[in-house]
């Protein structure tokens, strides 16, 4: 038989996960037919098409376009286009990755429709409810026939939940990508490009609503970020809507003024080879917490929790919320020799697609 799947992804982060499976399955073209569906949650240039030329991802074979809107709203546009997709294509499995909108809205359609999901990156949990993104893991993974997860935490995060099969501990899809990109990053000289040396700066990302969309909150990320400017160079290649909030709140003058480095979104590899060589990355992402570990770069979380504990019980990751006075600890410690060094935790290996595309065909 040969297994139609319709592989989903819709945001920046899901682009490195799903595209190492999209390789596996093409070179299983005799068990796999993998169909691409791209929903276009992220629908800024520098969030979407240059991923996918830097990835090796083909074009979609359906693009859905849904762009930005509140989270009822889009997540009900994603729904509406997928449905016309899969009714179309009537595939075997439909396949979602991470925790996005575009995550839930498909895997609910599917479901919806008697066509079995699998969900990559399964039974990964913050406890946070107030996330969108925790709301999004936990109901997708209720309503998934394959569950891969990173993590054996995650596997038992599930098993729980009272879920007692489909659970295929796999590894890590974000980590084949970087395994396979890290040396191509390296010779993209974007380090130098912004006037930086190798061990000579930090990185910052602040992306999530949490923490931009409100002004008290966004001011207490700014004082975060200045804190890691005063103890090295910062460059903070800023999303959209937190360039927006900052200009409109009048921090990114005052984060320019303590010479806090404001860049565009950059491309996979650009950023892969800052986060390679900064002395430190600070960030409200969860898969650069991931990626950090692995590089065996120093990272400092601000948020309250994350959804990838193994980062922080095995990885280089340490969680100071947005407290700038335990950022300033910890960061002390760093630079006086005594800062976290890390492993990398089971199965980062890049091999993850392989042993989905493994679980794939002996499932079916």
């Amino acid at each position: 038989m040969v297994l139609k799947v319709l592989n989903v992804a819709g945001a920046r982060p899901n682009f490195m996960k799903i595209a190492p499976i999209m390789r596996e399955m093409q070179k299983r073209a005799s068990f796999f037919k993998p169909i691409l569906v791209h929903t276009g949650q992220h629908y800024d240039f520098g969030l979407n098409e240059v991923f996918f030329a830097q990835l090796g991802i083909r074009k979609p074979d359906h693009f859905l376009g849904v762009g930005s809107a509140s989270h009822a709203v889009q997540t009900a546009n994603i729904m509406t286009g997928f449905e016309k997709v899969l009714l179309e294509e009537k595939p075997d499995l439909v396949l979602v990755v991470g925790d996005v909108n575009s995550t839930l809205a498909c895997a609910l359609v599917s479901a919806k429709e008697h066509y079995p999901v699998a969900h990559v990156e399964a039974g990964l949990r913050s406890g946070d409810w107030r996330m969108p993104e925790e709301v999004n893991r936990v109901l997708t993974d209720r309503i998934s026939k394959f569950l891969f997860t990173t993590s054996q935490d995650a596997s038992e995060n599930l098993k729980n939940e009272g879920i007692a099969e489909g659970i295929y501990f796999t590894g890590n899809t974000m980590i084949d990508s970087l395994k396979t990109f890290e040396k191509q990053a390296g010779k993209t000289g974007s380090e130098k490009k912004l006037g930086l040396e190798k061990g000579g700066y930090a990185l910052v990302t602040m992306h999530r609503a949490e923490n931009v969309d409100d002004g008290k909150t966004l001011a207490k990320v700014a004082e975060i970020v200045l804190t890691a400017a005063s103890f090295s160079q910062v460059v903070f290649p800023v999303h959209p809507r937190t360039r927006e909030r900052l200009e409109k709140s009048g921090l990114k003058q005052k984060l320019e003024s303590k010479g806090v480095k404001l860049v565009e979104p950059l491309g996979y590899l650009e950023f892969l080879n800052l986060e390679a060589k900064a002395k430190f990355v600070l960030t409200d992402s969860g898969g650069v917490q991931e990626e950090t570990t692995v590089l065996g770069v120093p990272c400092f979380t601000a948020r309250r929790n994350t959804e990838r504990p193994i980062t922080v019980s095995e990885g280089t990751n340490t969680i100071v919320d947005l407290d700038s006075v335990l950022l300033k600890r910890e960061l002390e410690k760093l630079y006086s020799g005594e800062g976290k060094k890390g492993k990398i935790p089971e199965k980062w290996d890049g091999k993850a697609a392989q042993r989905i595309c493994d679980a794939l065909e002996k499932g079916f």
